[in-house]
């Protein structure tokens, strides 16, 4: 019988624990940010047994005009059962920068359906913190899994979906970048792009939610998520939906379902011509 998680975040001291439990599966999900240089692979530390989650290639659609755009089911599923995923498997995402592009993946396996995933609080980081062991190179995989995916389309949310939601008042936009950048008065890392907001959205930054690399502790959560109390719907969005991704653990910490994602976030809004954009006057 598989290891069963019943929360979306877990402490190292518990993955080492079940480090060599049947079934898991630990994810390297490390992306570089936006504004820093590539991440070069040279002596790199990995988790013991982990294997790589190419989130910026083999897991987003090459095809697509926008950064990190998901994958349909059909070719996630495929992708997912080549890394040597099963549908019994036990996941842990992490990232480089504690808490940062792991979300994503997680909101990623939520999204098609699969819900035995956390993310591991504090990441590499903590990990190497507590002296628990390191290698330099990854696994490899062990046979091709039997992934099943049972897409989600409401975790989801297009341009379209995004517009409608300004105006439902059981709805909330909530916007995971900078303030400055929210406000319009810092300027977007693209510089294609112009700064400021969706109309009606409200902005927390992702390191608002974050005491240094690990999640702020569920009181402290509550607290900044009060406000919305009465809200049916929460639509989650940054740059280009990695950020946002980190909101919606925060919002799975404190038990919120009617989550969502909008993919193209401020790249797609900002870049339409045609869409609202609010800035500080």
């Amino acid at each position: 019988m598989s290891l069963k998680i019943t929360k979306p975040l877990v402490t190292v001291d518990w993955l080492y624990k079940h480090l060599n439990d049947t079934n898991l599966i630990v994810l390297d999900c490390t992306i570089p940010k936006v504004t820093d240089v590539a991440i070069t692979d040279k002596e790199k530390n990995r988790i013991k047994g982990a294997l790589f989650f190419d989130l910026k290639t083999t897991f987003s659609d090459q095809n697509a005009s926008l950064p990190n755009t998901v994958l349909s089911a059909e070719v996630f599923e495929t992708k997912a059962r080549e890394l040597g995923i099963n549908n019994n498997s036990t996941i842990i995402c992490y990232d480089d920068l504690g808490i940062y592009s792991a979300p994503r993946v997680w909101w990623m396996f939520q999204l098609m359906g699969f819900q035995n995933i956390a993310v591991l609080d504090g990441g590499l980081p903590e990990w190497k913190a507590n002296n628990y062991p390191t290698v330099t190179n990854y696994s490899k995989e062990t046979g091709k899994g039997n992934f099943t995916a049972d897409f989600k389309p409401h975790k989801l949310k297009n341009k379209a979906a995004v517009y409608n939601a300004m105006a439902n008042d059981t709805s909330v936009i909530i916007d995971a970048r900078s303030k400055g950048r929210f406000l319009g008065t810092a300027p977007e890392p693209r510089p294609e792009l112009s700064s400021g907001h969706i109309p009606n959205s409200v902005n927390i930054p992702f390191n608002n939610i974050l005491n240094n690399r690990k999640m702020k502790s569920y009181a402290e959560l509550s607290k900044i998520f009060s406000k919305f109390v009465g809200v049916n719907d929460f639509v989650f969005t940054c740059g280009s939906g990695i950020t946002a991704s980190i909101l919606a653990l925060g919002a799975a910490v404190l038990g919120f379902e009617n989550t969502a994602v909008y993919d193209g976030s401020w790249t797609e809004w900002a870049s339409d011509g045609n869409l609202p954009i609010e800035k500080e006057e």
